[in-house]
């Protein structure tokens, strides 16, 4: 229940979606679960490509490594949340920062972000990136997924590795002292993962921010202070 602004309780009554036609259940509660999520319609609201924009803004409020001026890589950006957030916090829209967004996919253009289509695990991948930042990176970001096959140990070990192959990326493209962020699932697979994250950055760190579905394993790492080699400017 929920009160207005004169004080009266008001039933808030979930949208239900029929099943009909060739709609599968899983696709009904998707459905049914983006129509009711709070942070969809916040989204909207805001102008904010997707709801996982407010993921980024809860863990930056939190651990304030987007800052103004930095130059910020984001993988498999489409459709584009997290590159308005970083756009916004960096300054790239008054041409301070430098947000540079890749993905396989097309993305509609973002005040302040520049969008290259390509595949982050290509061999030269990490120069073009570089090119079009003017050096190295202060911030790596990935909220991609791998596709899952429903086999659960299969699943976790494509996760795993879709984080471990955005890491070794990040490395080559990083700043030092500069951070990663990355989703990732709770499971008992990612302990290589770490133990490598915390030969390559002073901090690592599990996040699990608000606007994550809490009946969901899903969680991010937060790895700061990398401790690589200087990149050389452009």
């Amino acid at each position: 229940m929920a009160k207005d602004t004169t004080g009266r309780l008001h039933v808030q009554v979930k949208t239900k979606v029929k099943t009909g036609g060739k709609r599968k259940l899983s696709s009904k509660l998707w459905l049914e679960r983006q129509l009711n999520d709070p942070y969809v319609a916040k989204a909207k609201a805001a102008g904010y490509r997707s709801r996982a924009a407010f993921k980024l803004l809860e863990m930056d409020d939190k651990f304030r490594f987007l800052k103004p001026g930095m130059a910020v890589v984001d993988l498999g950006a489409a459709p584009g949340g997290w590159s308005q957030i970083a756009a916004k916090r960096v300054g790239s829209t008054e041409g301070k920062g430098k947000v540079v967004a890749i993905d396989l996919l097309e993305m509609p253009e973002i005040p302040g972000v520049d969008f290259a289509q390509l595949d982050f695990m290509d061999n030269d991948a990490p120069e073009k990136l570089t090119a079009m930042l003017g050096g190295g990176a202060d911030v790596v970001m990935s909220d991609m997924a791998a596709n899952t096959t429903g086999h659960r140990k299969t699943d976790q070990l494509r996760i795993v590795g879709l984080v471990e192959t955005a890491a070794a990326f990040a490395c080559d493209v990083l700043k030092p002292g500069g951070t990663f962020l990355a989703k990732t699932f709770q499971s008992g697979a990612d302990a290589d993962l770490l133990a490598q994250l915390k030969r390559d950055f002073a901090t690592v760190r599990h996040v699990k921010p608000a606007a994550s579905r809490q009946d969901s394993s899903e969680r991010y790492v937060l790895a700061t202070g990398f401790r690589g080699e200087a990149k050389s400017e452009a």
